[in-house]
């Protein structure tokens, strides 16, 4: 799955709000609670990087991703925003 693929996803996610997706009780609680799971998975990505091999830390830093995009369909910022800062 790519970045945009994701992001679609989670806008599609955010419109319809699903019951019982994870993604919909996390955008009921907003940017605070996006912001906090993406500094949590942050946190895991560098400890997996420092202590933990390859596999995990693929899987946490595609978490990262996940909330990255959460963020931004939660604020409105569309990808070409994002990637003009890159």
């Amino acid at each position: 799955m790519t970045f945009e693929e994701i992001y679609a996803l989670v806008k599609q996610r955010k419109l319809e709000m699903p019951e019982g997706k994870s993604t919909s009780e996390l955008f009921k609680k907003g940017a605070d609670g996006i912001g906090k799971k993406l500094v949590e998975e942050a946190a895991e990505s560098w400890m997996a990087a420092r202590f933990e091999g390859r596999e995990n830390l693929s899987l946490e830093l595609s978490q990262v991703l996940y909330y990255v995009a959460c963020m931004m369909a939660e604020k409105g910022l569309t990808l070409e925003e994002v990637y003009k800062k890159l």
